[in-house]
C-alpha cells in the first residue's frame, strides 16, 4: 500500500511546526469545509509548486504532517467555506492567506492585485458581497517555516523591579538610522538598536527598558502607499507571531527572527529588558471593505467582533475599522499563545498593549473580570511580565484609566494632562498635581495596587515631542495629507510666546528651562517614569503631532546635537541618577503622611511658599502655582530584599509654575537643619552645591523648580 503524502498530524501547536523531518501544520477554523496548504518556489515567491488538503479535523482545527518538508519552506492557505457576507462568512479559496500563526512572514501586500474578497474598486453598498474568483497569490506575503537553533548561551530576564524601572519609548528604526557610530547597513535594524553605541546611550540615560513601537508584522494601508508613505508606527499588524523583517540587517526568510533575539540577548546583558508594544485590538484588513489578507478568509467571525443586527459590518472600537473578538475562545487563545511564544522563545520581558480597553470589552461593554483578563491572571507565565496597558480606546466608555485589574500598569493620561496644565500655567491644578507627583493613589490604591501602576509620560509617540510641547501651541501635521484634520487639537502645550522655531534668545532660553521642568518632574514623580526617544536630546518634528507616517528625518533620532542638546541630554541623565540614588523617589508604597518606624521626619508633607504645611483650603485655591513638598529619607516604611531598613536623603521640592519668581521660606529646624541645592532647573549646567538652613529662603526663579537635599547620617 503506498504511503499518503500527507499525514494525519496533531491538532497542536497551532501553525507549522518542523520536528526534524517534517512539518506539522494545524489551523483553525470552525465555519470552514475545506483547508489547503500551499507551498511556493523560494526563487519565484509568485508561483505555486504544490498543494495539499488538511485532512483532519480536532476541535475545529485542521491538521496535517507533511515529511520531508524542511525549515525555509514559504507556504500560504487557502480555506474553503461559504461566501455569506451578510452572515458574517467571508471565505474565497481563490484568496491566499497568510497563517495566523506563522512565526515569520516574507514578502509585502501588492495592493493593486486582487487581494479584496469583491472586485475592487468598491462603490457601491453592497459591493462586498459580490464574490470575486480571481486569485491573488502572487500579491500576498508567504509564512515561513522555521527550526528553533538559536544559541541563547544561558540567556536571562534582567528582572528589574517595577519601582526601580526607567521606561525608554522607542522605534527600532528611527533610533540608530541617523547614528554615526552605528555602522550602515545595520542602521535601523534590530542589530543596530542593540550595537554598543545604542546600548552606551540608553545606559547613560539610566533606561532598565525599551519599550517597542510595533514589531509584528506589519502591513502599510493602501492610502499611505498612493500619498508615497507608510505606516511607520505600525500600528496595523498582520501576524502576531512573527518580527517585521522591515527592521532586518540578515534577511526575511527566517534570519529576522534570530536577529531579534540577538538584541534581545544582547539588551539583556546590558541589564535592560524589552518590552513589546502590541496591537491586538484590532488587525490590518480594515472594515468590510477590507483586504482578505489572513483572519478574515480563516473564520471571520471567530476573529472579529460583528454587528449583531448586520454581520457584513465590523464592531469598531478603535477607528481602525475592525475590533478583535476578545469573546471567542479561539481568538482568545491566539492572544494567549502569541503572548507566551514572545516571553518564551523570544525572551521579551513583557508588554504594553495598545488600546487595551477595546480587549476587555465584553458583549456587553468593558468589564475588570473580563475573559481576556482572566487568562492572563491565571496564566503561569503571562501573569509574571510587565503589563502595561493603553487604557482607553475610541469606544464609548472607553477611558478606563485607573480601571484595570491588579497585574497591570497603565499609561497614566491624568498624569501627562496634569504636568502638562501645571507648567503651562493653567488655574486648579494643586490637588490634581498633588495626586499625580505621589503615584496617583485616588486611581490605584483602591484596586489593591501600587504606585508602580501608574506609567508617567509627558510625551509619547502619539504627539507632540517634547521640544514641540514647548514650541507649538497648535499642530502642523500638513506633511500627513490630511489637511491638518489629523491628529489631537487639545495638547496643552504652550509655545512660549512665538508659534514655532525662533532666534529669540529670551524665548529660546525659556524653552529650554520648560523641558527641564517638565523632565524634573518627571524623574522626582512616584510611579514608572517614561522616557520617548529623542526627547533628551531636544528631537522635533516640526510641530507634528501624528508623524505615523513619516518614515524620514521628520522622526528619526537626530544625533547631530548642539550645545542646548547636549545640555539637555546631560541634564536627563543627571535627574535620572539623582532617582536611582534617592530612595525616596521609587517607592514601592504609597505615602501615609506620617511618621514610620521610629522616624524623625513624614514620608510626605507638603508646604506653601512661606513655610507653614499646607491646609485643605490652600489645595482648593484657584491660583496656586507655587507649592513645595518633603519626601522624608528616613520614613520608608519597606525594607531592602534582605529584610534591612532603607534609609536615604530627604528631598525637599520647590516648584514655581508662576511666571515671577517666588521666594520659598525653607521649613522650621524640625523638618531639617541644613539644606543642600542639587536640582535647579533655572540654571543651565549642573546647579551648584549652595546650601541654606532651616528657616532660610530660597528664591525660585518664575517657571523653575529646585531640589534641595538633606543628608542622612546613615545613608553617609
Amino acid at each position: 500500500m503506498r504511503r499518503a503524502e500527507v499525514l494525519p498530524g496533531r491538532p497542536y501547536p497551532l501553525g507549522a511546526t518542523f520536528d526534524g523531518h517534517g512539518v506539522n501544520f494545524a489551523v483553525f477554523s470552525e465555519h470552514a469545509k475545506r483547508v489547503e496548504v500551499c507551498l511556493f518556489d523560494p526563487n519565484d515567491t509568485s508561483k505555486e509548486t504544490r498543494r495539499f488538503p488538511l485532512l483532519e479535523t480536532t476541535h475545529h482545527v485542521w491538521h496535517g504532517y507533511a515529511p520531508g518538508l524542511q525549515p525555509g519552506t514559504l507556504y500560504g492557505l487557502r480555506v474553503h467555506g461559504p461566501h455569506e457576507p451578510k452572515k458574517g462568512l467571508r471565505f474565497n479559496p481563490h484568496k491566499l492567506l497568510v497563517d495566523p500563526y506563522a512565526r515569520a512572514i516574507h514578502g509585502k501586500v501588492d495592493y493593486k492585485a486582487p487581494i479584496y474578497g469583491y472586485p475592487a474598486p468598491a462603490t457601491g453598498k453592497d459591493e462586498d458581497l459580490v464574490f470575486d474568483p480571481r486569485d491573488d497569490a502572487a500579491a500576498v506575503p508567504k509564512a515561513v517555516v522555521l527550526a528553533d537553533t538559536f544559541d541563547w548561551e544561558g540567556d536571562r530576564p534582567p528582572r528589574v523591579p517595577w519601582h526601580d524601572t526607567v521606561l525608554y519609548e522607542v522605534h527600532v528604526k528611527g533610533f540608530t538610522k541617523l547614528h554615526p557610530r552605528v555602522p550602515e547597513h545595520l542602521r535601523g535594524t534590530y542589530a543596530g538598536l542593540a550595537h554598543p553605541a545604542s546600548i552606551e546611550h540608553l545606559k547613560k540615560v539610566g533606561v532598565t527598558a525599551v519599550e517597542l513601537l510595533p514589531i509584528q508584522h506589519i502591513v502599510d494601508e493602501p492610502f499611505l502607499i498612493q500619498r508615497g508613505l507608510v505606516n511607520y508606527w505600525g500600528y496595523n499588524t498582520l501576524g502576531y507571531f512573527a518580527p517585521d523583517a522591515r527592521y532586518s540587517a540578515s534577511g526575511s526568510r527566517g534570519e529576522q527572527v534570530d536577529e531579534f533575539k540577538g538584541m534581545v540577548k544582547l539588551l539583556h546583558r546590558a541589564g535592560i529588558e524589552v518590552i513589546l508594544d502590541v496591537v491586538y485590538n484590532h488587525t490590518c484588513e480594515g472594515n468590510h471593505l477590507g483586504p482578505t489578507l489572513s483572519f478574515k478568509g480563516i473564520d471571520n467571525g471567530a476573529y472579529y467582533r460583528l454587528t449583531e443586527k448586520d454581520p457584513r459590518y465590523y464592531m469598531d472600537f478603535t477607528g481602525c475599522g475592525n475590533s478583535w473578538n476578545a469573546t471567542h475562545p479561539y481568538a482568545l487563545k491566539l492572544l494567549a499563545d502569541s503572548l507566551r511564544y514572545w516571553v518564551e522563545v523570544m525572551h521579551v520581558d513583557g508588554f504594553r498593549f495598545d488600546l487595551a480597553t477595546t480587549l476587555g470589552r465584553d458583549r456587553h461593554g468593558y468589564d475588570t473580570r473580563a475573559a481576556f483578563f482572566q487568562i492572563i491572571h491565571q496564566d503561569p507565565v503571562l501573569s509574571r511580565v510587565k503589563l502595561i496597558s493603553e487604557p482607553w480606546d475610541v469606544g464609548d466608555f472607553g477611558y478606563q484609566v485607573g480601571n484595570f485589574p491588579v497585574l497591570w500598569s497603565e499609561w497614566n493620561g491624568k498624569y501627562r494632562d496634569t504636568i502638562r496644565r501645571y507648567w503651562k500655567g493653567d488655574d486648579r491644578q494643586a490637588a490634581e498635581i498633588g495626586y499625580r507627583l505621589t503615584g496617583s493613589s485616588d486611581l490605584y490604591a483602591l484596586s489593591g495596587r501600587k504606585p508602580t501602576a501608574s506609567v508617567n509620560f509627558v510625551t509619547a509617540h502619539d504627539g507632540f515631542t517634547l521640544h514641540d510641547l514647548v514650541t507649538y501651541n497648535e499642530k502642523h501635521n500638513e506633511a500627513n495629507g490630511e489637511e491638518n484634520r489629523d491628529g489631537a487639537n487639545d495638547n496643552h502645550s504652550w509655545n512660549c510666546g512665538v508659534e514655532g522655531e525662533t532666534s529669540d534668545p529670551r524665548i529660546n532660553a525659556l524653552r529650554e528651562q520648560q523641558k527641564r521642568n517638565f523632565l524634573a518632574t518627571l524623574f522626582l514623580s512616584q510611579g514608572v517614569p517614561m522616557l520617548v526617544a529623542g526627547d533628551e536630546m531636544g528631537r522635533t518634528q516640526r510641530g507634528n503631532n501624528n508623524a505615523y507616517c513619516q518614515d524620514n528625518e521628520l522622526s528619526w533620532v537626530s544625533w547631530e546635537l548642539n550645545d542646548t542638546q547636549r545640555e539637555l541630554l546631560e541634564f536627563t541623565s543627571r535627574m535620572a541618577k539623582l532617582r536611582r540614588e534617592q530612595p525616596v523617589l521609587h517607592k514601592r508604597r504609597f505615602f501615609r503622611g506620617a511618621h514610620m518606624w521610629d522616624s524623625e521626619l513624614k514620608d510626605l508633607a507638603w508646604f506653601r511658599p512661606d513655610g507653614k504645611e499646607m491646609r485643605k483650603d490652600d489645595w482648593e485655591k484657584p491660583y496656586v502655582r507655587s507649592l513645595a513638598f518633603l519626601l522624608g529619607g528616613d520614613a520608608i516604611a519597606t525594607p531592602d530584599d534582605e529584610g534591612n531598613r532603607i534609609v536615604g536623603d530627604t528631598l525637599l521640592v520647590l516648584m514655581n509654575a508662576h511666571h515671577e519668581p517666588i521666594t520659598f521660606l525653607l521649613p522650621a529646624i524640625e523638618w531639617g537643619a541644613d539644606w543642600e541645592l542639587v536640582v535647579d532647573t533655572a540654571a543651565t549646567g549642573e546647579s551648584h552645591r549652595t546650601h541654606t538652613p532651616a528657616g532660610g529662603k530660597v528664591q525660585v526663579a518664575g517657571r523653575s523648580l529646585a531640589v534641595l537635599r538633606r543628608p542622612s547620617t546613615e545613608w553617609d
